[in-house]
C-alpha cells in the first residue's frame, strides 16, 4: 500500500512539473486543448493544464530570410539566374493565421517569387535587368505583401542580390567590354602621338628660326667687323683694296690654324700658297664687278624697253 502511494506522489509531481513551460524571447507558443486551439502564449514562464492542454507548436517572431534562385530568360533570349532574398516575419497579432493557414510558408513565398520574376524579367533585355534590379525587387515585395498578409506574414524587404547570366554570355560581355576599353585606349594613344608630333614640329620650326636668326646676326656682326677693320686700316694709309686683301689673308691663315688644331676633323684640301689669299680676293672682286655689269646691262635694257 505504501509503495502505491509513493508511485502516485511521483506521477503527481511529474504531472505538476509538466504543467509549467517556458517560452523564449521573440517566440510564440500555440496551446491546444483536446486538439482544438486554446490560446497563444508569449515569452516567459507559462502554465497549462496537464494532460488536457498541449503545445501544438512554436513560431519565431524574429525577422527571417529566404533565398530563392530563379532561372528565367530575358527579352533578348539570354538565360539568367537571379538570387532573390526575401526578409519576412510573423505578425505578432496574427500568429493564429500564420500557424494554421500555412503548413509550408517557405514554399508559398518561393512560388510567388518565381511567378513575379518570370513575369518581369522576360520584358527586359539583359543590360536592363542589371540596371532595373530594384524594380524587380519592388515588384516581388508588392506581390508578396498582398498575398502573405492574409496568412499572418509581413514582408520586410526583398533584394535581388545576384544576377548570373550564362557563362558564354558573361565571356562575350567581358570581350565586348575589353574591346571597348582597348578602343578608348587606342584613341588616347593616337591623340598623345599626334600632340607629340605637333609639338616636335613646332620645336623644330622654332629651332630653325632661331638658328637662321643666329646665322643672320653672325653674318651681320662679321660684316660690321670687316667694315671697322677696313676703316682702321684706311686711317694708317692702307687703301680699301689692300685692306681687304690683308683681311682675307688673315682669315685664310686663321682657318688653316683652326683646322690643324682639330684632331678629329676629316681631310680638307685648301690652297696654302702665299698667293692664295690674294687670288681669292681677286676672284671675289672680279665676281662682284661682273655681277654689277650684268645688273647695269639688265637695267638699261629694261629702261629702253619702257621707252619704246
Amino acid at each position: 500500500m505504501g509503495y502505491f502511494i509513493y508511485v502516485l506522489i511521483f506521477f503527481g509531481f511529474i504531472i505538476f512539473i509538466s504543467s509549467f513551460f517556458i517560452v523564449k524571447q521573440q517566440t510564440a507558443a500555440i496551446i491546444e486543448r483536446f486538439g482544438r486551439f486554446q490560446s497563444i502564449r508569449q515569452s516567459g514562464l507559462q502554465l497549462k493544464i496537464p494532460l488536457v492542454d498541449r503545445i501544438a507548436g512554436r513560431l519565431s517572431l524574429k525577422i527571417q530570410q529566404l533565398d530563392v534562385i530563379v532561372e528565367t530568360k530575358t527579352l533578348d533570349d539570354v538565360f539568367v539566374k537571379l538570387k532573390v532574398s526575401v526578409q519576412y516575419m510573423v505578425i505578432k497579432t496574427k500568429v493564429y493565421d500564420a500557424f494554421y493557414k500555412l503548413d509550408y510558408p517557405h514554399d508559398q513565398i518561393t512560388s510567388y517569387v518565381f511567378d513575379v520574376v518570370r513575369a518581369e524579367v522576360p520584358k527586359m533585355k539583359l543590360d536592363d535587368v542589371f540596371v532595373k534590379k530594384d524594380d524587380i525587387a519592388i515588384a516581388v515585395k508588392t506581390e508578396l505583401n498582398d498575398a502573405m498578409l492574409d496568412y499572418g506574414y509581413d514582408i520586410i524587404k526583398t533584394l535581388v542580390t545576384d544576377i548570373d547570366p550564362d557563362s558564354q554570355v558573361k565571356a562575350a560581355m567581358n570581350r565586348i567590354n575589353a574591346a571597348e576599353r582597348e578602343k578608348i585606349a587606342a584613341q588616347f594613344e593616337g591623340d598623345a602621338a599626334r600632340i607629340l608630333i605637333v609639338e616636335k614640329a613646332k620645336a623644330e620650326a622654332e629651332s630653325k628660326r632661331l638658328q637662321g636668326q643666329g646665322i643672320a646676326d653672325q653674318r651681320r656682326e662679321i660684316a660690321r667687323g670687316l667694315e671697322e677693320s677696313v676703316e682702321v686700316l684706311n686711317k694708317v694709309g692702307i687703301n680699301s683694296q689692300e685692306a681687304s686683301a690683308l683681311i682675307v689673308v688673315t682669315q685664310h691663315y686663321d682657318t688653316l690654324q683652326s683646322i690643324g688644331e682639330e684632331t678629329n676633323s676629316n681631310l680638307i684640301l685648301l690652297p696654302n700658297s702665299p698667293q692664295a689669299g690674294s687670288d681669292m680676293l681677286n676672284n671675289m672682286v672680279a665676281s662682284f664687278t661682273a655681277s654689277n655689269q650684268i645688273g647695269e646691262a639688265m637695267k638699261a635694257a629694261k629702261d629702253k624697253k619702257k621707252e619704246e
